[in-house]
């Protein structure tokens, strides 16, 4: 056959299948030289493209941020998936904006300060240090080199030094800062008048027509959650702990090797009268301590209780009520001019005037116990426990390894896991996104699990780590699913009558609430006449800080000051449905500082930061009205969920 076609394939005809094959394949070639990949663009800004691509790692870095920051609180179901990405995207649009204008202003991030950057990040620390295993860690997570992440970075950093350069620019005028401290500071006098909605509930019947159409107007409310059961194998390493036996010989050797991590150090029983002084003292006043302290001794040798005239002169709030007890102390917990002094004396022993930062100090032992060596017995439980924890975590690694990879080899079933590792097959009961307990409400084993490979595949999913510190993994695969569902009316009826009785009970306390101010507005009736029916509170003068029903505080400071011999009132729903009658009967303005520029007023720096981030958000909105920005279609297809 092969032999047929390269006979044919000759002449004319030949060479046009040949030109017509070239033809794409120099395109292509022309296109991958050029760098022209035929990714999708998501967005253009001044000529520069922004990918899908770029976009998506950028989303997905998003979401592992915030489910480091939240913790438990982490729920992906609270994050739209599109509104995420629009919310990226237009981040990602600002980056390049202001790194176009910081470039054109000169504006340059150094290699040192990019390196301490990465340093510091809390991310990738451990024990207050940077640990280069979290950082690649993380950076494998999120699809990146280490170059692309420092190239990020310096492009973030970049772009925040025009952000500082603006909000530094800004300061207060002193006007400004007046009207702060008189609005800030501003004390107003309120009372208010509380109908308790409950007080007005009723058995008065619902028709069906209102149960109906509150069951459709409020649909979402009677939706039972999306929910999963798991099946889920934990790898911890304080269960393996449990589970290894160390042998009498070896721990001897450990307790013989590390003897001095078991030497009890010496302890002092002591007391101490101080004579203080303050930091700065001049040579009058040490002169004065110094024949107080000195005099102070001499009648304590001429015997005199210590305790005693500690109790009446030693300055040291915390021990003079004591005699001047200190307690027991070991070697390195006080001052160390302090410590010199008390590991000098022998027992029963006083010291002669001890200087140090504090003052001056005499010092009296009243016991001494030595230092000894705790016995093997005493540690051997430690010991093993140590001894025990550093097999489980080698043993950790080596399992975690076979653990992810039998899971994704055998990507339909956690039975070969149970089987070759010896671990128990967990089963969960219903949960929803919001978690359940344990375990089963970590952010990660939740994200996991309603994630499209685990939920909607049906895989195993991959071994999630949940605390890092603690050194346990988790895989989880889905055992049930039932989807979000509208509950019956049949099941909600009763739920709905309670909700329409409660409405109409609100209704009625705010009607009469209303009532009752137009009896006062209209001069029919004095305030506590007309809040008869009502639980009268008498604030007085309160800030805005006051503890308070949210609303009530909010609509006292927003009614108008009332005019001399006058009261302002108005009528508003609390947020557990009581109706008030807030009346205002004064205003007094907060004190203002008499200070030239206000350089030294605390407010000063609070009002700049605030101007400051106007002015930002101003010149960043400038800057995107003249740029030439592209952004093409977003929807829940091109989400990576």
């Amino acid at each position: 056959m092969l032999q047929s076609i390269r006979d044919r394939a000759q002449g004319w005809i030949a060479w046009v299948i040949v030109i017509l094959i070239s033809i794409p394949f120099a395109l292509w070639g022309i296109q991958s030289y050029l760098g022209i990949n035929g990714e999708t663009v998501t967005a253009t800004v001044n000529g520069v493209e922004l990918t899908e691509r770029d976009l998506d790692r950028r989303v997905q870095q998003t979401r592992m941020e915030l489910r480091e920051r939240l913790g438990a609180a982490y729920d992906p179901a609270a994050f739209d998936s599109v509104e995420l990405r629009r919310m990226v995207r237009e981040e990602m649009i600002r980056e390049v904006l202001l790194i176009d204008v910081s470039q054109r202003l000169g504006l340059r991030v150094s290699d040192q300060e990019l390196k301490l950057r990465i340093l510091s990040e809390p991310a990738f620390q451990r024990d207050g240090r940077f640990d280069n295993e979290a950082f690649q860690r993380l950076l494998q997570l999120q699809g990146m080199s280490e170059q692309q992440f420092v190239e990020q970075l310096r492009r973030q950093l970049t772009g925040t030094q025009l952000i500082r350069a603006v909000v530094a620019s800004e300061f207060p005028t002193r006007l400004e800062l007046d009207q702060f401290q008189r609005l800030s500071a501003q004390q107003r006098g309120i009372d208010y008048a509380r109908f308790v909605a409950a007080d007005y509930l009723s058995d008065e019947p619902i028709a069906d027509e209102m149960i109906e159409t509150y069951y459709q107007e409020h649909a979402e409310r009677f939706r039972s959650p999306e929910q999963v059961k798991l099946d889920y194998v934990v790898l911890d390493v304080a269960d393996l702990a449990k589970g290894i036996e160390i042998d009498e010989a070896a721990l001897r050797e450990a307790y013989a090797a590390e003897q001095g991590r078991f030497v009890m150090p010496e302890q002092r029983q002591v007391r101490h009268l101080l004579i203080a002084l303050p930091q700065q003292a001049d040579d009058e006043q040490v002169a004065a301590a110094e024949r107080e302290i000195t005099a102070l001794r001499a009648r304590i040798l001429e015997g005199e209780s210590f305790a005693d005239l500690a109790a009446e002169h030693s300055d040291d709030p915390g021990s003079a009520a004591e005699g001047g007890e200190l307690g027991l102390i070991e070697p390195g917990m006080m001052d160390p001019v302090f410590d010199e002094a008390v590991f000098s004396l022998s027992e029963a022993g006083l010291s002669e005037p001890v200087r140090t930062r504090f003052g001056y100090h005499l010092i009296e032992v009243e016991a001494v116990r030595p230092g000894e060596t705790q016995p093997f017995e005493a540690v051997r439980g430690q010991l093993h426990e140590e001894q025990a924890r550093a097999q489980a975590e080698s043993l950790y690694y080596d399992l975690g390894e076979r653990l992810a990879t039998l899971s994704y080899e055998r990507p339909d079933s956690l039975e070969p896991v149970v089987e070759e590792l010896g671990l128990e097959l967990r089963q969960s009961d219903w949960i929803g996104r919001e978690g359940g307990e344990g375990l089963l409400a970590e952010p990660g084993v939740l994200s996991a699990a309603f994630s499209d490979e685990v939920l909607v595949e049906g895989n195993n999913s991959e071994l999630i780590e949940p605390d890092h510190e603690r050194l346990s993994a988790v895989v989880v695969r889905v055992r049930d699913h039932r989807e979000s569902a509208q509950r019956p009316l049949e099941t909600v009826r009763e739920e709905i009558v309670v909700a329409l009785r409660e409405q109409r009970a609100q209704q009625a306390a705010m009607a009469a609430a209303e009532a009752a101010l137009a009896q006062v507005r209209d001069g029919e009736a004095e305030w506590s006449e007309a809040m008869a029916a009502a639980v009268i509170e008498s604030v007085g003068l309160v800030g805005r800080g006051a503890v308070l029903p949210e609303a009530v505080l909010d609509l006292a400071f927003k009614l108008p000051a009332p005019q001399s011999g006058e009261s302002e009132l108005e009528a508003v729903v609390l947020a557990d449905g009581d109706a008030v009658v807030v009346r205002l009967t004064q205003v007094e303005d907060g004190e203002v500082t008499a200070d030239g520029d206000g350089a030294t007023i605390p407010e000063a720096g609070l009002l700049a930061e605030l101007a400051g981030r106007d002015l930002y958000d101003a010149v960043l909105a400038d800057i995107e009205r003249r740029a030439e920005i592209t952004r093409e279609p977003l929807s829940v297809d091109d989400d990576l969920l």
